[in-house]
């Protein structure tokens, strides 16, 4: 819960409008969120963003809400787990709110809340998500029938974990799918999603940023060893801004999410 009002109080002193809200979740619970609006209504598809493993992170889930709300973007932060009464879950490898169950669901029901709000563009939401939220990204693209025909129409995944997904044939992208991640991450390894990409190349984009670790889009944020990575070889892993990683991030997902490739 900590994470979760450090990013309401970042988001309120940016210079955007941000409410609280509670969405109904299917488990029968309700997921707090962030709702950062834009200054007026727009065209521009509304935006579901995820936080990774240590809960909602208002430098960067914060940044990109503010920079998307500027754009014209309504943008919906939910937190999977200050919600549950969980804390970082970066150092716990067994976990009970996972990518591919319950965080899968939350992203649901979070773009069913999101799409049937007033003021919503028609069409589908897009979905965003970081490390663990870029996971669940990839998990809730999945071509499935319990995922509702239309209710996203593209999807952004920052350095996600694809090992799972790249070993599954059955595994297809429900609508286009960007995954961004540095060449170099070693807590979620590009080469998986390479190869997850090199077979839908007329639904998943993939770039990969030369020199770049995990984190890359975070700003300000010199490149040091995460102790306590529980999903990292060896439980560490080297995060931090890459700055012209993170300026082309912040120039090419708003044209995605726009339907320019």
């Amino acid at each position: 819960m900590k994470a979760f009002l450090a990013l309401l109080a970042f988001l309120q002193t940016a210079g955007v409008h941000v409410e609280r809200v509670s969405i109904p979740a299917a488990s029968g619970m309700s997921l707090d969120a962030a709702l950062v609006l834009p200054n007026e209504i727009t065209k521009a598809p509304a935006v579901i963003a995820l936080h990774g493993c240590g809960g909602p992170f208002a430098a960067r889930d914060g940044q990109w809400a503010v920079v998307l709300a500027r754009g014209g973007h309504t943008v919906l932060l939910p937190d999977s787990f200050g919600s549950r009464g969980l804390g970082s879950q970066c150092g716990t490898a067994d976990r009970e709110v996972t990518s591919w169950g319950l965080r899968r669901h939350d992203a649901i029901d979070a773009a069913r809340w999101l799409a049937a709000q007033v003021g919503t563009p028609p069409g589908g939401v897009a979905l965003i998500g970081w490390s663990n939220g870029g996971s669940t990204v990839i998990e809730t693209a999945r071509l499935a029938d319990d995922l509702p025909g239309g209710l996203f129409r593209n999807f952004i995944a920052f350095y996600p974990g694809c090992p799972t997904n790249a070993e599954d044939p059955g595994w297809r992208p429900a609508a286009p799918l960007l995954i961004l991640m540095g060449e170099n991450d070693d807590w979620t390894p590009a080469a998986p999603c390479q190869e997850l990409a090199s077979r839908f190349p007329d639904k998943l984009t993939m770039i990969a940023y030369a020199g770049a670790y995990h984190d890359f889009d975070v700003p300000d944020r010199p490149v040091r060893i995460r102790e306590g990575a529980a999903t990292a070889a060896g439980g560490r892993a080297h995060i931090g801004t890459d700055e012209p990683a993170r300026e082309d991030a912040l120039d090419r997902v708003p044209k995605w999410l726009e339907g320019q490739p």
